[in-house]
């Protein structure tokens, strides 16, 4: 098989060729390593080689004591929950660089036991904190369609290996839109899933008080519906368990939709510019939904979208204080952190016990009303991103303003400051100027409903920008099968970027 019929198969398909013997494994495994040293020194997505994985499994394919439904497709994976025994789990972190693991992760598990060969760890932000991957330790990946923008994030160099064309999926995770975005950036489709629909065991009961879960960035919807079903289910001593699917989502996807009633809303819930290229995004699927015969109006929940933005930065301020106090246990530094992160550190000690708890119920307050809403509407379509694909460095701080808060973390007055209660006003600006590119994706991590992010839309100068669709709490099928519909009336498999198919 040459690199250009690669392209032209899906994880689903790949397997079948592997299944009828037309490609071995070994052979679909030197193509994915081949693209991406090719395109590696561009858009540096590998973190990390799994090279003794990889082999182990080859070993365990070609004996036959593994025929899964996906055996022999190359896979990569975030460098995060999907922890590897015996590999260290950088998270995008130099302070991490010391912790290994003892076993595979749940997910890993799983992935492995449907017979992918996991073959590489990618890159991502520090501690998963950014729509953008730009780790200090690992450097920034960029987005295949245009080197000079970024891939998003967290799961950023998933998304650009796929986009690259080096595999037909990666995994990743999503605690705030780490699918949803890098998808929307490159041109995938990505779903996150239910709370408690995917295990995060054995090292983790809930990621982020449950707001975050494991799933994959794909070419294709019956690629990401397979792929929830082999992630599905729990492990001994799960903390949440959502009810099982009444039947296989790869299954249930190839039934058309029914006539579903479809709220659309373009502006942001907190208040920031939506860029005319998101808007039209939105628009133009609206239009698609309504040319399928669904019911579309212009709606969205009341929620206070700021109150979401205040909580979701909380949910940053209660947990990374206990990350880096964890790292800092197992040996690292105070300067193997990033600025970013013993910002949101130091100022994670000054929030109190009372505080973080009311931000934390405010969750169930948005669920209950998102609920309601849901009784109305059957999906919600909104922009992933509120602009295109941001050049790199957009939204870095300015200079001085590192300077500053280095200055103020140096001198200990940030915690001062902060414990005096004259950083609320910071606070609230943090969680503004932050969100501001993606103020969409939050909700549905925080309320745990399913959201995902379609391509169907690329701006006038050649980039993705991908559209929003959430729905009930439990209601992948409902999703997948408008995403199963929209993709055959709007094709995009074959939409590549450039560089994919440089060595067809």
């Amino acid at each position: 098989m040459r690199h250009a019929e690669y392209l032209r198969h899906d994880a689903s398909s790949l397997a079948a060729c592997v299944a009828r013997g037309e490609v071995s494994a070994r052979e679909l495994l030197a193509l994915a390593r081949a693209q991406m040293a090719r395109v590696q020194p561009r858009i540096n997505a590998l973190l990390r080689p799994l090279d003794e994985l990889a082999e182990a499994q080859l070993e365990r394919l070609s004996s036959g004591t593994s025929a899964g439904p996906l055996a022999g497709v190359p896979l990569l994976v975030k460098d995060s929950v999907l922890d590897v025994a015996g590999v260290p789990t950088s998270y995008g972190s130099r302070s991490m660089r010391g912790v290994v693991p003892t076993e595979h992760a749940a997910p890993l598990r799983r992935l492995l036991d449907a017979g992918f060969v996991v073959f590489g760890k990618t890159n991502l932000p520090e501690f998963g904190l950014k729509g953008v991957s730009d780790s200090r330790e690992f450097g920034s990946v960029a987005n295949p369609w245009n080197p000079a923008h970024v891939a998003g994030g967290s799961s950023g160099g998933s998304a650009a290996a796929v986009a690259a064309g080096v595999v037909p999926m990666a995994g990743g995770d999503d605690g705030g839109g780490s699918l949803r975005i890098p998808a929307a950036c490159c041109g995938l489709f990505a779903l996150k899933a239910s709370r408690g629909r995917v295990s995060n065991g054995p090292g983790f009961g809930e990621v982020w008080y449950g707001a975050s879960t494991e799933g994959v960035i794909s070419r294709s919807v019956r690629d990401s519906a397979l792929a929830l079903d082999l992630l599905t289910g729990p492990e001994p001593g799960d903390p949440g368990v959502a009810a099982a699917p009444p039947e296989p989502f790869a299954r249930v996807m190839l039934r058309p939709p029914r006539r579903l009633r479809v709220a659309f809303s373009t502006a942001s819930p907190i208040g920031t510019p939506v860029h005319a290229e998101a808007v039209a995004a939105v628009h133009g699927a609206a239009r698609l939904l309504e040319s399928l015969g669904h019911e579309v109006e212009e709606a969205a929940p009341a929620i206070d979208g700021q109150a979401v933005a205040q909580a979701y930065v909380h949910l940053y301020l209660g947990q990374v204080p206990a990350t880096v106090a964890a790292a800092r246990a197992q040996g690292a530094r105070r300067g193997d952190f990033e600025l970013l992160t013993r910002v949101m550190a130091t100022l994670g000690r000054t929030v109190s016990a009372p505080v973080l708890t009311a931000h934390l119920l405010r969750w169930n307050e948005f669920a209950r009303a998102l609920g309601a809403f849901y009784r109305r509407h059957d999906v919600w379509l909104t922009p992933t991103l509120a602009r295109p694909p941001l050049r790199h460095g957009a939204v870095d701080p300015p200079r001085w303003q590192q300077l500053a808060l280095e200055g103020l973390l140096e001198t200990g007055l940030l915690g001062l400051l902060g414990r005096a209660g004259l950083l609320r006003g910071t606070v609230d600006a943090i969680a503004r100027e932050n969100l501001a590119p993606y103020p969409f994706t939050q909700l549905a991590n925080l309320t745990g409903t399913p959201a995902m992010s379609v391509p169907l839309h690329w701006t006038a100068d050649g980039l993705p920008l991908g559209v929003q669709f959430g729905a009930a709490m439990g209601d992948e099928a409902t999703l997948l099968q408008l995403a199963a519909q929209l993709e055959a009336a709007q094709p995009w498999f074959e939409r590549l970027a450039p560089m994919a198919r440089e060595a067809s």
